[in-house]
């Protein structure tokens, strides 16, 4: 993709994602269109085997940007990062088109492992502020991870994750997550786990209060019948 097509495509991304752009002019001041164009190029130089130009134009980008990308990631058609200041992409992460990622995000490893030691992003997944997907984990096409979220496993298509460590918590949305962009209306598993005990701790004590009422008759008809 010639130079000019990628600064197009770049504005459509960050126009069609954020309601906050008025005018296309906007967009060459957003740090997403920013780190995205160092990107572009420093994964070019990457690929040619220029590692230190690479990581020379990458730096450029996280002065201007607050946003870390190394250059030997792979990231897809469609990526979008809103804000982003704090956002790190690890060399050997993988990301699929069309996802989205919001401030504060890490996709790194979780040591001196050597090879593939980042995650892979599918198609259509959004992970929200402050979230953390470590290690060479898969997070399936069409997934939301949840603000805050440590993921550490693979996540199946289809599928929202919440917690720490996170877990999925819902299978099977239809909605793909770039059709909303929500990061609030998640699944709780806590109050979930809340709810379940206080149901399990009602019909205890509705058990309870039977057993009570039960062993109360039989002491008052063994009394009847000693007198």
């Amino acid at each position: 993709m010639s130079f000019m097509k990628n600064v197009r495509e770049e504005i459509r991304i960050v126009k069609e994602r954020d309601p906050a752009i008025h005018s296309g002019m906007e967009v060459f001041l957003y740090p997403s269109f920013k780190v995205m164009m160092h990107y572009r190029l420093a994964h070019k130089l990457y690929l040619k085997k220029h590692y230190f130009w690479a990581r020379l134009v990458s730096q450029r980008g996280v002065r201007k940007t607050g946003i870390e990308i190394h250059p030997g990631a792979q990231i897809g058609k469609g990526f979008f990062i809103d804000h982003g200041n704090g956002v790190i992409i690890g060399e050997t992460t993988i990301i699929g088109d069309n996802v989205t990622l919001y401030q504060g995000v890490t996709l790194g490893g979780t040591g001196k492992e050597h090879g593939k030691r980042h995650p892979t992003i599918g198609n259509n997944v959004m992970i929200g502020a402050g979230a953390k997907v470590l290690g060479s984990c898969t997070v399936g096409d069409n997934s939301k991870i949840g603000a805050g979220s440590v993921v550490l496993h693979p996540v199946p298509p289809n599928s929202t994750v919440v917690g720490v460590p996170g877990h999925v918590v819902r299978r099977e949305n239809m909605l793909l997550p770039q059709e909303s962009l929500n990061q609030t209306d998640l699944p709780d598993p806590v109050e979930e786990e809340i709810v379940k005990l206080q149901r399990e701790n009602a019909m205890l004590s509705a058990r309870l209060d039977a057993i009570e009422k039960l062993l109360g008759n039989v002491k008052e008809e063994k009394t009847d019948a000693d007198l």
